[in-house]
């Protein structure tokens, strides 16, 4: 597919929401601080699971499908979107602020500089997919934040995967966790970033791995803010006191994996995930 191919959005077909995109079910955890920080918002979330993990696909491939995901959340009504994926920020964000230059969208990437903050020894390690660790924009975070910090960066092939399939403790996921994390105890890092949306789902493992002295960092805090400020500048009527947004849920794939994450990790047992073959 090419990203040229693609034409701007149709007049939108749902009331107004805040569109959130993952290459699969790690910007759940993006999604459950949206809702806590706003909770009379609507939010449609979708998991781009037929084309997982984005981690080890070209950027060329991650561009054109994060396009193809914003022009539908759109036409679904989406004001806002957030880019709940690191990779696809990454490598598919600038593209999407041209094609698009008046609707806000708020990237998720890692957070060098408060991880910076953070770190006493001044010696931090990033977790992130192989394509997040490779990109311009993660190499332009190190020059512009790292300073005199060691960052020790290190690709996690296959961990977004496992994590995708719902293996959140499987003995193939201990292993591959304990290999990743062995190179940044032998650094002595005391602040390690989880440099993927995913990875969050399995914060007391990889606590774990890397021992109870050293401090875990995500972003998802710092991105939900950014998206009700931007959201509240938008001028749309305000949701009723005291009631929920709709939220909704859909996968191009295979849903399964996704809503038994809803249910056990989320607690949202009354919502069912639309499938969405073909998008």
């Amino acid at each position: 597919m090419n990203s040229t191919d693609l034409i701007p959005p149709s007049p939108v077909a749902g009331p107004a929401c805040i569109g959130v995109f993952d290459s699969g079910v790690g910007g759940l955890t993006v999604l459950r601080e949206l809702r806590r920080q706003l909770p009379g918002v609507p939010l449609y979330y979708l998991a781009d699971a037929a084309h997982a993990p984005y981690g080890e696909r070209s950027p060329d491939y991650i561009a054109a499908r994060s396009l193809r995901l914003a022009e539908h959340l759109q036409v679904q009504g989406a004001h806002l979107l957030v880019v709940a994926c690191n990779t696809a920020t990454a490598h598919a964000i600038a593209a999407m602020r041209q094609r698009w230059p008046a609707l806000p969208i708020v990237g998720t990437e890692p957070g060098i500089k408060p991880a910076v903050a953070a770190s006493t020894t001044r010696r931090i390690g990033v977790l992130a997919t192989p394509a997040t660790i490779a990109s311009a924009r993660y190499q332009d975070l190190l020059q512009r934040h790292a300073g005199e910090a060691r960052v020790i960066s290190q690709p996690c092939p296959g961990l977004a995967d496992l994590i995708e399939r719902g293996e959140l403790d499987s003995p193939q996921l201990r292993a591959l966790v304990d290999e990743l994390c062995a190179p940044l105890r032998a650094a002595e890092v005391d602040t390690v970033l989880m440099g993927c949306t995913h990875y969050p789902l399995i914060q007391d493992r990889l606590q774990a791995a890397l021992g109870p002295a050293v401090r875990l960092l995500n972003i998802e805090t710092a991105v939900a803010q950014q998206a009700a400020r931007l959201w509240a500048g938008l001028g749309l009527p305000a949701p009723a006191q005291g009631k929920e947004g709709i939220l909704r849920l859909a996968s191009t794939g295979e849903t399964a994996a996704l809503q038994t994450l809803v249910r056990e990790a989320l607690g949202w047992s009354e919502l069912k995930v639309e499938s969405l073959p073909g998008l």
